[in-house]
């Protein structure tokens, strides 16, 4: 007796046509928090920018510093504080990495809007220093600073 013939391989599938696109890196949740640092980082350095734009303008109102607006200090100053809060950013980025996706940006503002505003208080307002009294009184607190914010 002969041996029956085998039974034929199954059909090979039919081959995928190559799409263009890509699939991402790595996993969602990596992709998200790559996001949130790159934003953290501008956000960080946006925030120092502010800052400084901040105090110029105050010590320009009310002629306060060595200079109106302080051109020469501020621009040193620019150097250290937009790197500083924009690492500062990235620190809280890092530390909120455990929080809810969507919770995790909610410490930047508070964070930053505390930093720009103790920098307003300390750089921008110069008591003490003689500016212009009809301006500004002896604290050197512009007039359009609300009331209600620390100086």
């Amino acid at each position: 007796m002969t041996d029956p013939d085998p039974p034929p391989h199954p059909p090979a599938p039919p081959a995928q046509p190559q799409s263009s696109y890509r699939s991402p890196a790595g996993p969602p949740g990596r992709r998200a928090t790559a996001l949130l640092l790159v934003t953290a980082t501008l956000v960080g350095a946006a925030a120092g920018c502010s800052a400084i734009a901040l105090a110029s303008r105050a010590r320009a109102y009310c002629d306060a510093g060595w200079e109106a607006g302080g051109r020469f200090e501020m621009t040193l100053l620019l150097w250290l504080v937009v790197p500083g809060c924009a690492f500062l950013s990235l620190l809280i980025a890092f530390l909120s990495r455990k929080l809810p996706l969507l919770l995790r940006p909610v410490p930047f503002p508070l964070v930053l809007a505390l930093v720009v505003l103790v920098f307003f208080a300390t750089e921008g307002t110069l008591d003490g220093y003689p500016g212009n009294p009809a301006r500004c009184g002896p604290d050197n607190v512009p007039p359009w600073w609300p009331g209600w914010l620390p100086a």
